[in-house]
């Protein structure tokens, strides 16, 4: 069964929002794709897990909980494994969530780190590009950059409707890292942290993702 976009941000958020007993869980939704992103990548034991997501054993016990009762991962002595679920949900979540790099400092960068994901077939839901700013700021990020590629044009909403003209470096670095489509968004998201920066670019993107086509 195929997941379309919002159905894997309906069940990424009802997995990090699940109540339990006990203190309120210290992680986010982002957290937990996270963990399925490393999970994707190589099987991967719970301290090693809990150090790339730079939390404490207890929270990647309640994440590996999570992940386990959603049938997205089985976990063995080696460590957690993908389930054929958890591979279909993360080749969806890549058909829409393209490209992520970390990125240089540019002429519409903000902070020391930088870290760019490409979000396919979404610029005509980009606004002014605030919300995609707060969201960023919203999990410890300096702030957030939208950018969408229309008629092989880079445009930042009302600030330039050609990158390559107003700020060719960032765009020359941007065409050659992430190779945007028409209709296509580029986010940046930039922080005092590369983890803060990739949380920050992840919860602008996903402002994005419930109407993409």
């Amino acid at each position: 069964m195929k997941l379309m976009p919002y159905t894997f941000k309906q069940l990424l958020e009802k997995i990090s929002s699940e109540k339990a007993p006990g203190p309120s869980p210290t992680f986010s939704t982002f957290h937990i794709l996270h963990a399925i992103e490393l999970i994707a990548e190589k099987t991967i034991g719970r301290s090693k897990l809990a150090e790339e997501l730079k939390v404490g054993e207890g929270t990647v016990r309640t994440i590996i909980g999570r992940l386990k009762d959603a049938g997205l991962i089985t976990t063995s002595k080696a460590g957690c494994l993908l389930t054929d679920k958890g591979v279909r949900f993360w080749n969806e979540y890549k058909t829409v969530f393209r490209k992520k790099v970390e990125i240089g400092k540019s002429e519409l960068t903000i902070a020391r780190y930088n870290f760019a994901i490409l979000v396919k077939n979404c610029g005509d839901k980009v606004k002014s590009g605030m919300e995609q700013r707060d969201a960023a700021i919203m999990v410890g990020a300096r702030g957030a950059t939208t950018i969408m590629f229309k008629k092989r044009c880079l445009i930042v909403p009302s600030v330039s409707n050609d990158v390559a003209k107003d700020f060719p470096d960032a765009a020359n670095q941007i065409l050659r890292l992430l190779q945007p489509e028409e209709n296509d968004v580029i986010i940046i998201g930039s922080a005092d942290s590369l983890g803060k920066a990739e949380y920050g670019t992840l919860a602008a993107a996903w402002t994005l993702i419930n109407d993409c086509g």
